[in-house]
């Protein structure tokens, strides 16, 4: 494949230029607060709706490969986009353009924190900037469900998959039994005529094999605070990680605070706290621990070595999922990955609901965001800076 033949939705006849798609995930990753449902929320609105890259399916079809392999889904669907656009070179410019903001600003951050022993003030730009995400990722959910709720299984599949998500139950567990429930409702739907049994119906090879390429096994490293161990460890948290930033806070403190001691729990929540103030991939917590355990040479490996295996399982998958949906099973698989992403989605815009809208201006400010968004398609980007400008403000006054 040529770096242009990927190139299938919008004008055909049209090339992306590499300067493109670096401009615009560059403004992405240095306005994209809130966590990975927010950036795909803006993807959607800058690459589908006002580009036209890709097709609503086309997003959905990759937004459902995302949560399928490890790793920090926003960047990898802008590791997706790029390749879409301008094959192995896009996907290496988008993946990284996407990333550069983010970890330019964590740095700042770290040398700071080291420097002044504190974080610097961010709370006021955070309770204008909050409202307008939630507004954002709704935008978001509305334009994508009215493509990927095809049918009345699919609704349903969706309902239930909420549900699951509202009970804790796994993601990645979720995602796999919404897909393989569409697969043999739709086989039922289609042999039941011919009388034949579920066990005849269902053909799991497929599943079983994509299931023990999603699940890899994790390694150990020896507890030494040095720069490779440092990438040896980062490059196992960004291969075998998969869910929230919540996963991501479980999975350092078990090595980084209780097996190894290299950090106490005070400086870990202070490198969590860093990663959701910041725009751009919450991943970027890498950076600060690297800075903070070795310095700059230590913020640089660490951050190669969480975001190095997204690019990697993007490589690979990423050819695939054209394939994947010009098969019938294979792309009602994709069909429930899709609507469970969203229903995961939902789920974790309902918990940052609860952070965000804590009293009656931020209420207003969402209302007004999502009546900007949904009636006159006001780029999100204003509306991030405009919620920072009156979050200033608003809290001055106060």
């Amino acid at each position: 494949m040529t770096n242009h033949e990927s190139i299938k939705t919008g004008d055909p006849q049209t090339v992306t230029a590499l300067s493109e798609l670096a401009l615009l995930f560059l403004k992405l990753g240095a306005i994209s607060f809130g966590g990975p449902a927010v950036h795909i929320a803006m993807m959607e609105e800058e690459v589908v709706r006002r580009r036209k890259w890709l097709s609503h399916e086309e997003f959905l079809d990759l937004l459902g490969a995302t949560n399928l392999i490890p790793g920090p889904n926003s960047t990898e669907m802008a590791i997706h986009v790029g390749y879409k656009r301008r094959g192995w070179a896009g996907l290496l410019v988008a993946g990284a353009s996407f990333i550069l903001p983010a970890t330019a600003i964590v740095l700042l951050f770290a040398w700071a924190y080291v420097r002044y022993g504190s974080l610097p003030q961010t709370a006021q730009a955070l309770y204008g900037v909050k409202p307008v995400i939630i507004a954002i990722v709704l935008q978001a959910l509305w334009h994508l469900g009215r493509v990927a709720i095809k049918t009345k299984v699919l609704a349903v599949v969706g309902v239930a998959a909420l549900v699951l998500n509202l009970l804790r139950v796994n993601e990645l567990l979720v995602l796999f039994l919404s897909g393989i429930v569409v697969v043999i409702l739709r086989q039922i739907i289609q042999q039941h005529s011919r009388g034949k049994s579920l066990r005849a119906l269902v053909s799991p090879a497929a599943f079983v094999t994509l299931a023990q390429t999603a699940i890899p096994t994790a390694t150990t490293i020896a507890p030494t605070v040095g720069v490779w161990p440092l990438f040896l460890f980062f490059l196992k948290v960004g291969s075998v990680l998969f869910g929230s930033g919540y996963v991501l806070i479980a999975f350092l403190r078990a090595d980084l605070v209780e097996r190894w001691q290299w950090l106490t729990n005070e400086q870990l929540l202070d490198a969590v706290a860093v990663g959701q103030i910041t725009p751009g991939p919450v991943f970027t917590t890498a950076t600060f621990i690297g800075y903070l355990l070795a310095g700059t040479k230590g913020a640089v490996v660490a951050t190669i070595g969480i975001f190095l295996p997204a690019f990697i399982f993007v490589a690979i998958s990423g050819p695939l999922v054209p394939r994947i949906r010009r098969s019938p099973n294979a792309g009602a698989f994709l069909d429930g990955v899709s609507v469970a992403s969203l229903a995961l989605m939902l789920v974790v815009t309902y918990e940052l609901g609860k952070a965000a809208l804590v009293d009656l201006p931020t209420v207003c400010l969402a209302i007004v965001s999502a009546l900007l968004l949904l009636r006159w398609q006001v780029n999100s980007a204003w509306l991030v800076l405009g919620g920072a400008l009156i979050g200033f403000l608003v809290r001055s006054k106060w």
